[in-house]
């Protein structure tokens, strides 16, 4: 198995919505804010390639959706999906697999493209794309609270083209990845747990957006079921501490990864650190 991860693009988002109940003057000073109250936020993904399969976890926003829409996004940065993956060796066509944590436009716009002639076409045609049975329900006849973030060009063209796999129960999607179901941010997110030279990597994708949001009221204003999110993350954490879990984190600007240590305050993040040093400590 080899494992990547690269950036696709950073975006700005409003501080306050991204941690929830918890004060400024608390959270400012983890993870400050501009002069409008914007923080970055990296949008990651992971690529699994384990010689018969090339998976991938998410695939960023996209780019086919209008200007109205970009503008409130405030982009910048990052290496592009496709260009991500090609300075990994990888051509859209060599894509066997894409695990979609959840229907959010952030982490499943760039799996269907705009073609010249205008049709809606599958950006990786050769995979399958892979999604929680729960979250595809819930997606497709959405809530108020999440309606803007699931986006009918994003979804219905994976079902019509034939490329959904809609998964029911947790379980291995292939040896050393393994799929967990979480419901507090939204219905059915996937979290990808992958074990690798006897450890195990945690993409916590929404469950833990930045190593900041380990602290347990941290949670964003955006999960739709916060008590269940606590609950969720007191688990997660309690397991992670107990099997060295290494955490890879889709949106923290600062750090990739980190793992979780036992402090007098609870449990909370080690110091973060690069992709590319966690690949040192395994000796590549």
């Amino acid at each position: 198995m080899k494992l990547h991860s690269f950036n696709i693009v950073n975006f700005k988002i409003d501080g306050g919505a991204m941690f929830g109940v918890v004060p400024k003057v608390m959270w400012n000073k983890v993870y400050p804010a501009d002069e409008n109250n914007l923080i970055p936020l990296a949008l990651r993904s992971m690529v699994i390639d384990t010689g018969d399969r090339v998976i991938l976890i998410d695939v960023g926003i996209g780019d086919k959706q209008s200007d109205k829409f970009f503008s409130h996004v405030y982009m910048f940065g990052g290496e592009g999906l496709i260009e991500g993956l090609a300075k990994r060796g990888y051509k859209p066509e060599d894509i066997t697999d894409v695990i979609l944590t959840h229907l959010h436009f952030d982490h499943c716009g760039g799996g269907v493209k705009l073609n010249p002639d205008g049709k809606l076409a599958l950006t990786f045609p050769n995979a399958k794309y892979h999604i929680s049975k729960a979250q595809w329900e819930w997606a497709i006849n959405p809530n108020s609270r999440e309606a803007d973030s699931f986006l009918p060009e994003n979804l219905l063209p994976m079902k019509d083209l034939g490329a959904l796999n809609l998964i029911e129960k947790e379980g291995e999607l292939v040896p050393g990845v393994y799929l967990r179901f979480f419901n507090g941010h939204t219905r059915g997110q996937i979290l990808p747990m992958i074990s690798y030279k006897g450890k195990t990597i945690a993409f916590v994708a929404d469950l833990f957006p930045f190593r900041a949001h380990l602290p347990l009221p941290y949670i964003m204003s955006y999960d739709v079921e916060p008590l269940i999110t606590l609950k969720e993350k007191e688990i997660f954490l309690g397991e992670a501490l107990k099997g060295d879990f290494i955490f890879h984190y889709q949106h923290d600007y600062y750090s990739d990864c980190s793992r979780v240590q036992q402090t007098p305050r609870g449990i909370r993040a080690t110091e973060g650190f690069t992709f590319e040093t966690l690949l040192k400590e395994f000796g590549e």
